[in-house]
């Protein structure tokens, strides 16, 4: 990312930090350290990355302060921070490209007379707003977006290119959606009937709380009856799917590639590694944290970790696997002392 973010001592009290060396070091980029010039600052998490951010060509390095030892001189100048995570998401904001601004409506766009638009709302090309739909103020719909009729999107969200917020569907405030993420396609409900599947007409809605944000390619299917809803500051990764009546709560973080069946449940401050698959009609407790690619067929406590297929409590997946690679030596011993047998007592044979 360039621009221009000024001296290490302006960084240093954006971010609250402390310079360790040269505080009038200016900066035009920051750079992962394999990406690095000398305008960059580039940035270090652990002591390996350390090591390596010295000796790159970087102009300055943002570093957890748990790694800056006092009584030590440094090659470069240090920005020395309490999260490095924390401190490079307030420097990116500055070099963010701003996003369109309203008042405005591109000529393609195809707005419902009945529909209520909020002031300054962003109206991009072949955007689409059905009947009695609602946009809230300052909100984006950027090209293609599609807003069906009589669903609800809250003030300063921001719609990417051909996302869909289906028919009576409710955004709150500050939403993103990512580009062709879908809010409401219609839950995966069939019946057998005479050996043929039936469709199940999937009737309720999907509500989103304030501060939620939806991936690139990410489906949440409206409920069968009621409500599919997603709970305040939630964030969900790209090409994840939500089924019907699914229900998850406040601050939670879903990694890409993972699915819930309908009726899962999932409490606050969760946190699902990619590639999970839970089965319906689960309870996931608050703050429980699930392992990348598990598969969840159970419910999960409050506060537990786990992992694995099927996923059960974490410490006990990583002896399972431990005992799974010993198995090939195992069998060696085995077959080694089946033939050892064999030969002491060629009769049995």
């Amino acid at each position: 990312m360039t621009g221009d973010l000024g001296t290490l001592a302006a960084i240093a009290e954006r971010t609250g930090g402390r310079v360790i060396g040269d505080a009038a070091v200016r900066i035009a980029r920051i750079a992962a350290i394999d990406d690095v010039d000398a305008t960059a600052l580039t940035f270090a998490t652990d002591e390996r990355f350390l090591r390596a951010a010295l000796e790159s060509r970087a102009a300055a390095i943002l570093a957890d302060e748990k790694l800056v030892d006092p009584a030590v001189t440094y090659a470069k100048p240090i920005v020395a921070v309490a999260s490095p995570r924390l401190a490079l998401a307030t420097l990116l904001r500055a070099l963010e490209a701003p996003r369109p601004s309203g008042p405005y409506q591109h000529p393609s766009a195809v707005v419902d007379a009945s529909a209520r638009i909020g002031t300054n709302v962003y109206i991009g090309p072949l955007v689409a707003i059905g009947e009695r739909a609602s946009i809230g103020a300052g909100t984006v719909l950027a090209a293609g977006v599609v807003v069906g009729a009589d669903a609800r999107v809250g003030a300063e969200c921001m719609l990417h290119p051909r996302a869909y917020v289906a028919d009576r569907c409710i955004l709150g405030d500050r939403v993103v959606l990512q580009a062709q993420a879908v809010v409401g396609s219609e839950g995966f409900g069939w019946a057998f009937l005479e050996s043929t599947l039936q469709k199940i007409p999937q009737i309720g809605i999907v509500e989103l709380g304030d501060d939620v944000e939806i991936g690139a390619n990410t489906c949440v299917d409206r409920a069968q009856t009621g409500i599919t809803s997603i709970g305040n500051g939630t964030k969900i990764d790209n090409l994840c799917q939500i089924g019907h009546n699914c229900r998850i709560g406040k601050h939670t973080a879903i990694a890409a590639l993972t699915g819930l069946a309908g009726t899962t449940t999932i409490g606050d401050y969760v946190q699902v590694g990619g590639q999970s698959g839970f089965g319906g009609h689960l309870t996931i407790g608050s703050r429980a944290k699930i392992g990348g690619g598990s598969e969840v067929w159970s419910d999960v406590a409050a506060g537990a970790t786990v992992s694995g297929s099927p996923a059960r409590d974490h410490r006990e997946n990583l002896r399972v696997q431990a005992y799974v690679r010993r198995l090939p030596k195992l069998i060696e011993r085995v077959e080694a002392l089946e033939r050892s047998r064999a030969s002491d007592h060629p009769d049995e044979h």
